[in-house]
């Protein structure tokens, strides 16, 4: 049983997805500092110094302190249930990120890969050698010179 998993494991798109899931993770950690780093502070700085991370709606106060929070992390830490806009859009410009940079890898891929081979064609048709008139390849008898073929 352990020489029969081996085997599986060891079939090259086994290795290939996981390569593929292990570079992803990877690439979506880079994502994520993209949008957080790059992306949103400038938007942020934009509309007004808004930090998107701490973009949130407060749907009912905690228990512990009641509002206004100064952050997210706060909110949350005085047990309040907030809607987190920020992260959300965080999350939503990351996904776009990705699919997008996938949408071009594909697309780069599909140049690279050969068409595929077309199987030829059988003629149905042929030239009659008295007349020149297209005729069935079956055709014994040409039905407009009415020659033998």
């Amino acid at each position: 049983m352990l020489k029969q998993f081996k085997e599986f494991a060891m079939r090259g798109n086994v290795v290939d997805l996981a390569v593929g899931v292990i570079v992803g993770a990877a690439f979506g950690k880079i994502v994520d500092s993209l949008v957080k780093d790059v992306v949103m502070p400038p938007i942020g700085l934009l509309l007004g110094n808004v930090d998107f991370s701490n973009l949130f709606v407060v749907l009912k106060p905690g228990a512990k302190i009641v509002g206004p929070y100064e952050t997210l992390k706060a909110a949350q830490d005085a047990g309040a249930v907030t809607l987190n806009l920020g992260l959300f859009a965080n999350t939503l410009i990351s996904f776009l990120i990705v699919a997008f940079s996938v949408f071009l890898i594909v697309r780069a891929l599909e140049k690279l890969r050969p068409p595929p081979a077309t199987a030829p064609v059988e003629p149905v048709t042929k030239d009659c050698p008295r007349c020149y008139s297209a005729i069935p390849v079956k055709a014994t008898r040409c039905p407009h010179c009415t020659s033998e073929l």
